[in-house]
């Protein structure tokens, strides 16, 4: 059965935030275009941050969508984000894969950021798994491992939910966002594929500027393991429109005054472009056993 397929109007706003797009984000008609162009009909979902889009090589695709060919969606400005919505196969798995993501520092509201999420529950989508770039926090966590998000810590200054409730419960329970048994299984492929993959809670900050050393330690002080600018807000909107959710950081470089150099994305991008290969190597394993458990009615919390 189909989600709701409500629009999702502008939402009022504080001040600072960005405008949301003039006119509705219509989840229907991103749907019709979208089942115009492909046949497939899959449960799990991907969306590929940085540091993981040599996946997208991997997938057998059905169809591949530039995102200004559907309506609502926003083209990427961000390096390492191809921006792209790719139905097909992965690992043998049938999957629709957003290849590259908008990010609220590039100006955009959060309803924008987030109205591919609506979309693929719309489609009839039930498992995500979000997947980011980030900075490690932890010094246990070492650059070239990956985390799987635990929890999170929503450090944005706003929330996707506020304003005008869109297609679902206002009030959501984010008890346990990240579902259990996605992580479990998660664990066990990366043992399988011989990945180092850590727990750990994530910290989303609005960016663009990488954080200061001192705010490295008040983020360390909350519990924070890894901090980044995105995920959350999606993972959010997720639970609203009750998917499953898993989260995947690949721990790109040291936080601000965790390591000895300066940060630069240009320097993310490269440690991200090193651990392709084993990003690749944990979703190749991840996949089938996940389709499986879905198959088989789930195996984590809901």
């Amino acid at each position: 059965m189909e989600k709701s397929s409500r629009h999702v109007g502008p939402a009022r706003r504080e001040a600072g935030e960005p405008p949301a797009p003039a006119g509705a984000l219509d989840v229907a008609a991103a749907v019709r275009r979208i089942r115009a162009r492909t046949r497939l009909a899959p449960k799990l979902a991907i969306v590929l941050g940085s540091g993981f889009h040599a996946v997208r090589q991997e997938i057998q695709a059905e169809s591949t969508i530039p995102y200004r060919e559907i309506p609502g969606f926003v083209p990427t400005t961000v390096d390492g984000h191809a921006g792209e919505l790719v139905f097909g196969e992965l690992a043998g798995v049938a999957v629709a894969v957003l290849a590259g993501r908008a990010h609220y520092y590039e100006g955009h509201a959060l309803a924008v950021v987030t109205f591919p999420i609506r979309v693929l529950a719309a489609l009839g989508l039930e498992t995500v798994l979000l997947t980011n770039a980030a900075g490690a926090i932890n010094p246990r966590f070492p650059p070239g491992d990956f985390m799987v998000i635990r929890d999170h810590l929503n450090l944005m200054g706003a929330n996707p939910l506020r304003g005008p409730a869109a297609g679902g419960e206002r009030f959501v329970d984010l008890s346990a966002v990240y579902d259990a048994g996605l992580r479990r299984e998660l664990r066990r492929a990366a043992r399988r594929a011989g990945v180092r993959l850590r727990v750990g809670v994530y910290a989303a900050v609005s960016g663009p500027s990488y954080e200061t050393p001192a705010e490295i330690r008040a983020l360390a002080g909350l519990g924070a393991d890894a901090v980044g600018m995105s995920t959350v807000p999606e993972a959010i909107v997720a639970r609203q429109c009750a998917l499953r959710v898993a989260g995947l950081s690949c721990l790109a470089n040291p936080a601000a005054g965790r390591g000895r150099g300066r940060l630069s994305h240009g320097d993310v991008l490269a440690a991200a472009r090193r651990a392709g290969t084993a990003a690749g190597r944990l979703l190749a394993a991840w996949l089938p056993a996940t389709a499986a458990g879905e198959n088989n009615g789930g195996n984590g919390l809901h």
